[in-house]
């Protein structure tokens, strides 16, 4: 990310799969979340936090290879605050092949006025977007129960990343980001398909995804 001028948010990576196979596709090193599709299905996880460095995928050849990586956060103390860098720093390999001919898109999602909606069902990573109405405005949390993981922005303010391993599964949202009438509010989610749907409450919620699940 730093080689591109990016400080944070995602960059995604993509190549062609030569061959169809079943493989091991290793990153080394990720940081931070690396998911990897094809045909925008996901393939599999690369968490660092897990200490994971590769993932079993099964590719077609022709298609395009994507991994998008997050940046989760950087430092602020210790011997590792000069060389903390985010993306892919090193390389990608399959099957110990390494691979080459990468395109990559910095996406710092700083600025989400340019994206193009559509009511099409569509596959993969996604940014959804609805509205809300408001007659009196006062500070708020979102239910986030039901996402995946992502990042939320009303009326252009990012409130904050959720995961639905929790234990928070709600985001604060203050009353001076939103006005009285229309105030708009943008999704971005790994996970597609499934119902989803977005509340105001009036307290946090804190569960994990286990206690969810009981």
């Amino acid at each position: 990310m730093e080689m591109l001028g990016q400080s944070y948010g995602l960059i995604l990576y993509r190549t062609k799969a030569t061959t169809s196979e079943k493989a091991v596709l290793k990153i080394t090193e990720p940081r931070d979340y690396a998911v990897v599709y094809q045909s925008r299905k996901q393939l599999g996880v690369v968490d660092r936090g897990l200490n994971q460095t590769s993932a079993e995928v099964e590719l077609e050849a022709g298609q395009p290879l994507d991994i998008l990586v997050e940046n989760m956060g950087r430092v602020n103390f210790g011997p590792n605050l000069v060389n903390e860098r985010k993306g892919i720093t090193e390389s990608v390999s399959l099957n110990d092949r390494t691979l080459t001919g990468w395109e990559i898109f910095p996406l710092p999602l700083t600025d989400l006025a340019k994206l193009k909606f559509s009511s099409a069902p569509k596959a993969g990573p996604l940014f959804y977007r609805g509205s809300f109405d408001l007659q009196t405005v006062g500070d708020t949390y979102l239910d986030m129960r039901g996402w995946g993981k992502g990042l939320v922005c009303v009326n252009g303010h990012n409130v904050g990343r959720y995961w639905k391993i929790g234990p928070q599964q709600s985001l604060f949202v203050p009353a001076d980001w939103m006005h009285k009438g229309k105030n708009d509010v943008i999704v971005f989610d790994y996970e597609s398909g499934g119902e989803h749907s977005l509340a105001g409450i009036r307290q946090l919620v804190f569960e994990t995804h286990e206690e969810r699940s009981k």
